[in-house]
């Protein structure tokens, strides 16, 4: 275990993607041996440490680079249960030292040229930039105020390049009409309806349809599951444009595990080009938690924040992440998860705010059983002004069995508490007796301030949302 960090590598550090020097090579040498003792460093040539509590991120698993996943406890890493989880190590160790604010800054993704090189090069060539030597000792003569703030300022030139420009800003859209049906349910206050289907395991259509048209008067939008649980299915994109042809409107699931920069923004284009608006951004389940041969496991591309800026970059300023101009920008009406049973309240707030600094106008949680912890997290959301400044939907769902019970007790960033499976053992009727308490959530949840809308998640048992909706005496399109 290095040093001065309570995680190790996930894997060996990264070697040159090009052909280097020998100057280059010794440099990174000395770099890798030195870091790689004390903060277990990858060689990312993208370091962050300053930004991250003196905890390299790069240990994490997934690889990723603004906190914590949806499944992150305080115990222990989901992917790997040996290891800490490093995000929540970082949030820890972060407020300790009075340093949370710095992890709202929404940071690059790597820079794949820089791999396997020495960070030290890009520091050397911003102080060139600045006047060598001389900056040096300007700064080291100007007033205490003063060196901070050129400290600062010298290290976010590097971490931030142009392409990216990532701050710790509010990015909301500029004023516009609602691209979809369900940003104007949202933007005139209505309590929206959502739900979300799982793709099928087939070519055939016919499934996607048949549920399409049973929940199409009941719900503003239908989600469709991105590669649910790393298991390969019928994709987002093809299931939403089904929807749009049967008359529903979609909403676009898309996993940062399945796509690389580049993918991403040909979907989008593709996407919104085929009358597709709304786009939920994830980080997606880790490829271990599905069935094997695993594809690459080490690191992913992009994580959801940084698709939710790409996006919103798209859309609102009509550029590319390389900057060039999109003639046509993209229209889309942009979310994220919400995840109100991981780690702890105050840094799901944060990450929430994160990504609703990003670009996020809607959020859709997690599954909600603990009616107390969800009270707990929401009132984390309004003190950091989250649920002021986007829509929360309340992820809802019954549960067939006690059996099935247990088991989504076991997934990373579900908790269902141990009264609610006591009360299914107890009953004669199980199943019905899940329904009868989602129905008693659904009353307590949609009284609270700052709840907009559900989002029912039914894990194939969509048949039960109409009753569910029916018997909440729920609308749609923000009807009550």
């Amino acid at each position: 275990m290095p040093g001065l960090t309570p995680g190790r590598r996930w894997q060996a550090a990264y070697r040159p993607f090009k052909n280097t020097s020998p100057t280059e090579k010794l440099e990174a040498g000395i770099e890798r041996a030195l870091k790689g003792a004390i903060w277990g460093c990858r060689m990312c040539g993208n370091c962050l440490l300053q930004e991250t509590a003196f905890i390299c991120p790069m240990e994490c698993p997934k690889g990723l680079r603004n906190g914590p996943c949806g499944g992150s406890t305080p115990e222990h890493c989901y992917v790997d249960p040996t290891r800490p989880c490093i995000w929540y190590r970082i949030y820890a160790r972060a407020e300790k030292m009075g340093r949370l604010d710095r992890l709202m800054e929404v940071l690059p993704p790597l820079d794949w040229d820089k791999t396997g090189t020495s960070a030290f090069a890009d520091l050397r060539a911003n102080l060139k930039t600045h006047g060598g030597l001389s900056a040096v000792w300007r700064w080291a003569t100007a007033r205490p105020e003063e060196r901070r703030r050129k400290w600062e300022a010298f290290f976010r030139e590097v971490r931030q390049p142009a392409w990216w420009s990532g701050d710790d800003l509010p990015h909301p859209a500029p004023p516009h009409e609602p691209v979809s049906s369900l940003e104007r349910v949202l933007a005139s206050g209505g309590f929206a309806i959502t739900v979300e289907i799982s793709p099928p395991l087939t070519a055939d259509p016919a499934d996607v349809v048949k549920k399409v048209q049973m929940l199409k008067d009941y719900v503003d939008a239908v989600n469709f599951t991105d590669n649910p649980s790393a298991t390969p299915r019928m994709s987002s994109l093809a299931c939403s444009l089904i929807a749009l042809q049967n008359g529903v409107e979609p909403v676009l699931q898309v996993a940062a595990r399945d796509r690389t920069r580049m993918g991403l923004q040909g979907e989008v284009l593709g996407a919104t080009a085929l009358g597709i608006r709304n786009i939920l951004c994830l980080t997606g389940d880790h490829p271990r938690t599905g069935p094997p041969p695993n594809g690459r496991m080490d690191i992913w591309d992009l994580d959801a924040i940084q698709m939710l800026w790409i996006i919103r970059q798209m859309r609102d300023e009509g550029r590319f992440l390389d900057c060039r101009e999109i003639k046509c920008a993209p229209q889309a009406f942009l979310g994220a998860a919400g995840s109100p049973n991981s780690s702890t309240p105050l840094i799901q707030a944060i990450r929430e705010e994160k990504k609703v600094n990003a670009g996020a106008q809607f959020l859709q949680t997690n599954l909600v059983f603990d009616y107390d912890r969800f009270v707990d997290y929401l009132e984390a959301l309004e003190r950091r002004e989250v649920t002021a400044r986007t829509a929360l939907l309340v992820g809802i769902s019954p549960i067939r069995s006690v059996k099935a019970a247990h088991y989504m007790n076991a997934i990373p960033g579900v908790r269902v508490p141990e009264a609610y499976i006591k009360r299914m053992e107890a009953s004669a009727d199980p199943k019905e007796e899940s329904v009868q308490m989602t129905l008693e959530l659904i009353d307590k949840v949609k009284r609270l301030p700052g709840v907009r809308g559900l989002h029912f998640m039914s894990v194939t048992w969509e048949s039960i949302v109409p009753r569910l909706i029916t018997e909440s005496g729920l609308g749609k399109n923000g009807e009550s």
